[in-house]
């Protein structure tokens, strides 16, 4: 059965996000089956999806986009297979179609499913047809489709030809304290958020609500006294924050019901938010209508009419007080 991720929800009514199956991994090992090289991979991504969206800000601040190329599939859910009650990521048919969105240019494929089942062994392949999916055009087939391990290889391995090459967003001394702060924040706000949203009992909502606000209170004392969460450097663990808090106040607030506090009423969470979004090419990796057209017209049992609120429409291009710590 094809499933989405609005379905993954346990007999409890909780959220209950199933694990990525393709894990394969890049190295600058020439003996490597997936060997760093220019121009053999290619990116598939979402700007609505925040997964897909630290690979592309990876990509970008790395300085990687001249090494794998990327397209950007259409912002809502569509059918991806007539007969199938099955709706997700699909291309369009044309570049002028969605601004933002264009046909797939390597497998000519219309919808993300069909990459799936192109790169599948197994004809029975039951996960999730989700984004990011990184592709080997040599092989022809998927190599990773889990963000987390994606922007890894995407910090290191591809470092003989990356323009930005000197920054390490996981670097050695700060690595053990970087998974530590991932994994809070997977748990309470990455996921957290979803967990509010797709739950359909009160309990499992009230509980996931609980755990996301008090690790955003977490995240706005620490940043109370330094500039980034893992200290005054930028790392790995700031890219995945970023991308939940900037679709916070636009989607989360409302769509998946995270309404006790919103992210413009933390001081310090605001203006780092501001700080991450003003980093050279980041903000070219946030399309705020594809994200709202994109949660508000996806998830038809949610919200069936699809209709996109009109604001709150923050400037995170406006100045932020983040330079008052040393970086």
């Amino acid at each position: 059965m094809s499933r989405s991720s609005i379905e993954e929800v346990s007999e409890s009514g909780a959220f209950a996000r199933t694990p990525s199956k393709f894990r394969n991994f890049v190295s600058q090992d020439p003996n490597s089956p997936f060997p760093a090289e220019s121009g053999r991979y290619h990116l598939y991504i979402a700007y609505g999806c925040p997964w897909a969206c630290r690979c592309l800000s990876y990509l970008r601040i790395k300085g990687l986009d001249k090494v794998i190329s990327f397209t950007v599939v259409k912002s809502k859910w569509e059918n991806t297979k007539e007969n199938d009650e099955h709706i997700g990521w699909v291309f369009p048919s044309s570049d002028d179609e969605e601004p933002g969105a264009e046909p797939d240019p390597i497998n000519g494929a219309k919808t993300v499913r069909e990459l799936y089942e192109l790169a599948s062994t197994s004809r029975d392949y039951n996960g999730k047809y989700s984004v990011p999916v990184l592709w080997d055009k040599k092989l022809n087939t998927i190599v990773n489709n889990e963000s987390s391990e994606i922007i890894r290889m995407l910090n290191s391995e591809f470092n003989n030809l990356a323009e930005n090459a000197a920054l390490d967003l996981y670097p050695p001394h700060l690595q053990s304290k970087i998974d530590e702060v991932n994994e809070w924040i997977y748990e309470g706000i990455n996921n957290g958020v979803y967990r509010c949203g797709f739950a359909k009992k009160q309990a499992p909502y009230n509980e996931a609500i609980e755990k996301l606000y008090k690790a955003l209170d977490r995240c706005e004392e620490i940043l109370s006294k330094q500039r980034y969460i893992c200290g005054n450097t930028l790392t790995e663990a700031d890219i995945r924050l970023f991308v939940t808090l900037i679709r916070f106040d636009e989607v989360y607030a409302v769509h998946f019901k995270c309404n006790k506090r919103l992210i413009r009423e933390y001081p310090n969470l605001l203006n780092y938010t501001k700080d991450i979004f003003q980093i050279p090419d980041m903000s070219s990796t946030v399309n705020m209508d594809h994200i709202k057209r994109h949660y508000y017209g996806s998830h038809p049992s949610m919200d069936p009419f699809g209709i996109i609120p009109v604001g709150p429409n923050t400037d995170y291009s406006s100045p932020h007080d983040r330079s008052r710590f040393s970086s």
